[in-house]
């Protein structure tokens, strides 16, 4: 069986330029989440706030620093992504559409989902 795969133009880069490259549209991933979407820059701030804070916590062990830690960047990660599905549905269309309605929903439910993730680990760690 064989597949006809169109393959995007701005694949060429290999080895150390590739890497290069991918880091240069990782940082415009970032500044893009940044100006443009207030929820990744609340839960930037939000872990700007608490990633320090998990340091200062006197005997927080290792393991405790690291879920802390972990799940505010779990957090950026999904809004990251929760913002590139809504980016890409109102690229589709801006008419309003039920799987468009259902896709980002689905989004912001892993958001929910991941910031209830760190108020639980919060606790559990920090409460014991």
């Amino acid at each position: 069986m064989e597949f006809n795969v169109l393959e995007s133009p701005f694949k060429g880069k290999t080895g150390v330029a590739r890497i290069f490259n991918a880091l240069g549209y990782s940082i415009d991933g970032l500044k893009a989440g940044w100006l443009n979407e207030a929820a990744f820059r609340q839960v930037t701030l939000l872990a700007l706030l608490g990633i320090p804070c998990a340091f200062l916590i006197p005997g927080l062990p290792h393991w405790g620093r690291a879920l802390l830690i972990g799940s505010h960047l779990a957090s950026m990660i999904v809004e990251l992504l929760n913002s590139a599905i809504e980016a890409a549905v109102d690229h589709t269309s801006l008419e309003r559409h039920e799987l468009a309605k259902r896709a980002k929903d689905l989004g912001s439910a892993a958001q929910l989902v991941c910031l209830l993730n760190l108020a639980l680990m919060w606790c559990l760690v920090v409460l014991g």
